[in-house]
């Protein structure tokens, strides 16, 4: 259903090793945990500074839940992904699951 659809927004700013990473670290997480029902898009802040501004992201690499409300973020490399799954309320599957 559409109305199951996670979009996510990933803020950044430009090819740093952070930027890098936490860009590396969701295409993981969304490989590894979610299922094809979830949408990422990248902002580049130092491109888009407007997006940024709109969606108040004061702090790069910043990870939004847009969809489905409420709205949730976590900010970081996203490099533990027990707490991207848990802070942004993201149904992933467990170890059995993954395998």
């Amino acid at each position: 259903m559409a109305d199951d659809k996670i979009v996510l927004a990933l803020y950044v700013a430009g090819s740093t090793l952070r930027s890098e990473r936490a860009i590396a670290n969701i295409h993981r997480i969304l490989s590894d945990f979610l299922d094809a029902n979830c949408e990422v898009r990248i902002i580049d802040v130092l491109e888009d500074p407007e997006s940024a501004e709109t969606a108040r992201v004061m702090a790069t690499p910043t990870l939004v839940r847009e969809t489905p409300a409420p709205e949730r973020r976590i900010i970081g490399d996203l490099s533990d992904t027990k707490a991207v799954l848990r802070s942004l309320d993201l149904p992933g599957k467990t170890d059995n699951e993954k395998r």
